[in-house]
C-alpha cells in the first residue's frame, strides 16, 4: 500500500511540473517564414502566404538601420534563417538568427570592427523592461509569446527583417 501511494505521489509531482511548463507543444501547418516588420514593430509567423501569427516585438535600442557592428544597438536587416534554439536562454527562451552573414562580416571587417553576433528572438529578461526597445540588436516578445513561438518555429526556417 505504502509503495502505491509513493507511485501516486511521484506521478502527481510529474503532473504538476508539466502544467508549468515554459515547452508548449504545437501541431499546426509549418511556419514556412518569419517576417520582422521593424518600422512597425511587428512580428508574423506565415505558413505560405497565410499569417498564422502576430506578434508586437520590441527592437535593439537604437532600431533604425541596418545592424553593422558590435555594440551599436541595431537590429538586423535582411534575410536570414533560424540557426538554432536555446531552451537554456537568459531570456525565457530563444531562437538563433544567422546574423552575421557573409556580407554583414566584409562590410565589419571593411571597417576594421566586429559585426556583432548573438542575435535572438526571445522573451523577458529576468527583470522589468520599461521600454519598447531595449535589446542589443534582439526581437523581443512577452515570455508567454516566446513560448508558442518556441514550439512554432523550427532551425533553418527563413527570417526577413525589413526596415
Amino acid at each position: 500500500m505504502a509503495f502505491l501511494r509513493v507511485l501516486l505521489l511521484i506521478a502527481i509531482g510529474f503532473g504538476v511540473t508539466a502544467c508549468g511548463s515554459k515547452f508548449r507543444t504545437y501541431r499546426g501547418p509549418e511556419v514556412t517564414q518569419v517576417l520582422v516588420s521593424k518600422s512597425d514593430r511587428k512580428m508574423y509567423l506565415f505558413h505560405n502566404d497565410k499569417v498564422l501569427k502576430e506578434y508586437d516585438i520590441g527592437l535593439g535600442f537604437a532600431p533604425e538601420g541596418h545592424k553593422q557592428f558590435e555594440g551599436d544597438g541595431k537590429t538586423p536587416e535582411g534575410n536570414y534563417t533560424i540557426s538554432h534554439r536555446n531552451p537554456k536562454s537568459e531570456f525565457h527562451l530563444s531562437l538563433g538568427i544567422s546574423y552575421p552573414n557573409d556580407a554583414d562580416r566584409a562590410f565589419a571587417a571593411e571597417n576594421g570592427k566586429p559585426p556583432g553576433g548573438d542575435i535572438f528572438i526571445h522573451g523577458g529578461p529576468n527583470r522589468k523592461v520599461t521600454k519598447q526597445d531595449w535589446t542589443a540588436g534582439c526581437i523581443a516578445v512577452t515570455d508567454r509569446q516566446m513560448e508558442m513561438v518556441y514550439a512554432m518555429v523550427k532551425p533553418g526556417t527563413p527570417v526577413q527583417i525589413q526596415p
